[in-house]
């Protein structure tokens, strides 16, 4: 098997290659525009740019892993926001633990909310996040331990369709009820903040938002790599006829569950590592983040953009964050209508997003041009 056959699975992804390529261009380009280009300059990109983009970035990899379970599986979560918001949790408590003595109150071991709130000692599950390593392999662990247990209970009872999606949304609703109490060591409805430092690096710092927006667009590029792989494999393919077909698959000998549980598992390490990566960028993790109506957001951004092409919902993420940023400011009180209508028209007039409507032109030209060269060899003969 020669090279070329084995990277198959990427080089016959044109539009994929593209964004990969645009995305490469960027976390290259835009730090040296930051930090070499003189501020007085048109072309300097300010920190608060760099630390956007380095946002819709990490939105763009959350929707990517959505896009694997519901393009290719046809899994409707409404509930990836919890698995986003346990990866932000992981590494907003190995920040804390960074802070030391220099909270408010000076306690080198507790949390300024832990002293706050007169705990005596640091609770069982916050052992370990002083070790930078421990909490990175928590960022993936967590997530992927929620969704085992959720996963391997839904699938195995073979809950499907419409009543999924109503647990997984019922999953995250109850999380963030939790994670509002101050007992349960998580800072309330304050949630982590006030974070100083990673791995030493102020996060201040211009060079810290840059390194952190290059991690983002790396992380980026290595989960759309591996997503590709997977839908282009033999399992990307009993993914598609369980989406298609499960009743069918199931018939001829797959085990369905199983599949499903993997892609499910798989999927919610990628939006941990989003979410671990989000944090550091905004400086706050809370129990908002587990609200019902996130989870419903990533289900937009990949409608609009484009379900089952992976790129399509990379587009979809930066497309409408970059409009939320925009009409929040200019129009704060109907952004929530314009959201709602941007879904609305994405799946009536939309079916396959922003990127289907590109295929469908495309589509008809190449129509339009094989019966343009049929009429004229009917011509010559």
């Amino acid at each position: 098997m020669t090279s070329q056959s084995r990277l198959a699975w990427l080089m016959n992804d044109v539009a994929g290659k593209r964004l990969l390529a645009v995305i490469l261009t960027a976390i290259i380009v835009l730090p040296m525009l930051n930090m070499l280009v003189p501020e007085s300059s048109v072309f300097h990109v300010s920190s608060y740019t760099i630390g956007l983009l380095g946002k819709y970035l990490c939105y763009a990899l959350l929707a990517l892993a959505v896009d694997l379970i519901w393009g290719y599986c046809g899994i409707l979560s409404l509930g990836h926001g919890a698995f986003f918001a346990l990866g932000g949790y992981a590494m907003g408590m190995y920040m804390m633990r960074q802070i030391g003595d220099r909270g408010v109150y000076g306690n080198p071991l507790l949390p300024d909310f832990m002293v706050f709130l007169n705990w005596q000692e640091l609770p069982w599950y916050w052992f370990g996040f002083d070790n930078f390593f421990f909490a990175m392999a928590m960022v993936a662990i967590a997530p992927a331990i929620l969704a085992f247990v959720f996963g391997w209970l839904a699938f195995r009872s073979r809950v499907t369709g419409v009543y999924l999606s109503i647990i997984t949304q019922a999953m995250t609703y109850a999380l963030m009820l939790a994670f509002f109490r101050n007992d349960m060591g998580f800072g309330g409805n304050n949630g982590l903040t006030d974070f100083k430092d990673l791995l030493g690096f102020s996060l201040q710092a211009d060079s810290t938002k840059v390194a952190l927006f290059v991690c983002s667009g790396i992380a980026l590029i290595l989960g759309y790599l591996l997503c590709r792989f997977v839908v282009s494999s033999k399992l990307g393919r009993v993914l598609v006829s369980i989406r298609d077909a499960e009743s069918r698959t199931r018939f001829i000998g797959y085990r369905v569950e199983h599949y499903k549980l993997f892609v499910f598992v798989l999927s919610a390490i990628l939006a941990g590592i989003a979410g671990a990566l989000y944090v550091p960028q905004v400086g706050i993790i809370n129990p908002g983040e587990f609200s019902p109506i996130n989870s419903i957001e990533i289900i937009i951004w990949v409608a609009v953009g484009g379900r089952g092409f992976l790129y399509g919902a990379v587009i979809g993420a930066v497309l409408v964050n970059y409009g939320k940023t925009f009409f929040t400011g200019a129009f704060p009180e109907v952004w929530l209508f314009m959201l709602g209508g941007l879904f609305v028209v994405s799946t009536l007039f939309l079916p396959q997003g922003v990127v289907g409507v590109v295929q469908q032109w495309k589509d008809k030209r190449a129509e339009k041009k094989a019966l343009a060269a049929g009429d004229a060899g009917e011509a010559l003969s």
